[in-house]
């Protein structure tokens, strides 16, 4: 009887241990884009979004790695076979100091942007206050540009 109430405090004990454990947290790591032309890619995160790059392993001429924040990167892999469609709500976002500049940018490029409603050269106003706008990378891959503050 002893024995048995023994184990019972045991198998409480562990069982009740392993739920009070804080389940490990995913993280990201990074976003990977294939794309058709590289260099265009390259050009267009490098010149036009303002990202740096990062030290890839492969050193093949078809990844280039950006930086995205302190522990994510962006990885640019060339070989896509096609442009292919893509909607709108799946898009990265860029957090810049300033919207304003950022069309500046956009226009000494020739880069179209938009609102969420569509309208071309447009920017939204989130109810927050954040001033956004929304463009498509070479590929047809949506990116979101605004002014959040951390």
């Amino acid at each position: 009887m002893i024995r048995h109430l023994l184990l019972h405090i045991l198998f409480i004990t562990l069982t009740t241990n392993i739920i009070a454990q804080p389940k490990p947290k995913a993280t990201i790591n990074h976003i990977a884009q294939t794309v058709v032309n590289l260099q265009q890619a390259a050009h267009f995160y490098s010149n036009i979004i303002g990202l740096d790059t990062i030290p890839e392993p492969f050193h093949d001429g078809l990844h280039i790695w950006y930086a995205i924040g302190s522990k994510a990167a962006l990885h640019i892999i060339g070989g896509a076979p096609q442009i292919v469609p893509h909607y709108k709500g799946h898009h990265l976002c860029f957090t810049v100091p300033s919207v304003t500049q950022q069309i500046e940018v956009l226009k000494a490029n020739g880069i179209k942007w938009e609102d969420w409603a569509g309208t071309p050269y447009a920017t939204t106003n989130r109810v927050d206050g954040v001033k956004q706008i929304y463009l498509q990378d070479p590929d047809g891959y949506w990116l979101e540009i605004n002014d959040a503050k951390e």
